[in-house]
């Protein structure tokens, strides 16, 4: 979802300046023991830690440095340099990992990747197949968020036996990528959990940033019955759940917790990016980076899960919500995905 979203605004931040984050081996507490200390860098589209999406990750990143005690540095890359060189430059810094973000670096990552051997890649929220070649250094780490969208699934339909008139749901969805089609699978199968007798109305945007466009999907499903509208369209997304509110249907939020925007958020399917760099950044405290592979991420790693659950919700749905949320967790319930199951 995010890593397709490209942004308007641009925050230029010179390569030179490898700034590390408070928190890490540069801290003048650490600086004795920094050169024994793992080195890893993460590096952001070009939006930088400005942007509110990114700050999530950098966030995230930033914690994991400090939980795991390696020394950590965050890029952001100039609007002047290519996403070749920028990496290119990475590779030839002996970091023990450099961990990319954003749709910019596939192709460049597969380029750099084959002509860097010696260096070890990853790649946030995105498979190895992405990458043009899938070259033996890089590691895609994935987030199997089709279990969590399985509880909101499931919720949604629930909620739709109780409401009057047609029992119907909706999905807006950007682009169909394994990514995107996860969040799909997972909420559909929710859904037919729920009651069979529940149909889900599926399209795509074609488009992750227009918001007209999932507005517009939105308002067709909305006139068909729907009563429930879920976002996996990022940006384009808002399109749908403001349809949403301004009738009085549900929406539910997309890769963060999307309550914020009004009670009509029935609650949202989120990742916690956190998770994956913690595991990214113990593999290296290890030793043991798993290039070559993806690491798909589950509900049972804390990695996925359901963000703020409407408070009109009464607590005998939040308690079968929670009961199934245990037996996914721990591997009593299978949940269809487009990534595999790892348990």
């Amino acid at each position: 979802m995010q890593p397709f979203l490209r942004r308007l605004v641009a925050l230029p931040v010179i390569m030179a300046a490898l700034l590390a984050l408070p928190g890490s081996a540069a801290d003048a507490r650490h600086r004795d023991e920094g050169a024994t200390k793992p080195r890893v860098v993460f590096l952001t589209e070009n939006v930088g830690c400005a942007d509110p999406f990114m700050r999530l990750l950098c966030d995230g990143f930033l914690r994991a440095v400090k939980r795991v005690r390696v020394e950590g540095r965050v890029i952001t890359p100039s609007l002047r340099e290519s996403a070749v060189d920028t990496l290119s430059v990475l590779a030839r810094q002996r970091y023990d990992l450099v961990i990319v973000f954003g749709f910019g670096y596939y192709e460049a990552l597969g380029e750099v990747a084959r002509l860097q051997p010696q260096a070890s890649f990853a790649i946030m929220d995105a498979p190895l197949s992405y990458i043009p070649g899938r070259p033996r250094n890089v590691e895609g780490v994935v987030f199997r968020t089709s279990e969590a969208a399985y509880l909101a699934g499931w919720l949604a339909g629930r909620l739709e036996l109780r409401r009057p008139g047609r029992d119907a749901v909706g999905i807006v969805a950007g682009v169909k990528l394994p990514s995107v089609d996860d969040f799909v699978i997972g909420f559909r199968a929710g859904v037919r959990r729920a009651s069979p007798r529940v149909r889900v109305f599926l399209e795509y945007s074609q488009d992750f940033a227009d918001a007209t466009k999932c507005k517009a999907i939105a308002r067709r499903q909305i006139a068909r019955g729907a009563g429930v509208v879920f976002n996996v369209a990022s940006g384009c997304g808002l399109g749908a759940l403001e349809a949403a509110k301004e009738s009085r249907a549900w929406g539910v939020g997309v890769d963060t917790d999307q309550s914020f925007l009004g009670p009509h958020i029935l609650t949202s399917v989120v990742k916690r990016y956190g998770a994956g760099f913690l595991t990214l950044l113990r593999q290296v405290k290890a030793g043991k980076v798993t290039t070559g592979r993806d690491t798909v991420l589950t509900l049972g790693d804390d990695a996925v899960g359901l963000g703020t659950i409407s408070p009109r919700i009464g607590p005998a749905l939040r308690a079968d919500i929670e009961r199934l949320e245990r037996r996914i967790a721990r591997g009593q319930l299978r949940v269809p995905g487009a990534f595999p199951n790892p348990r």
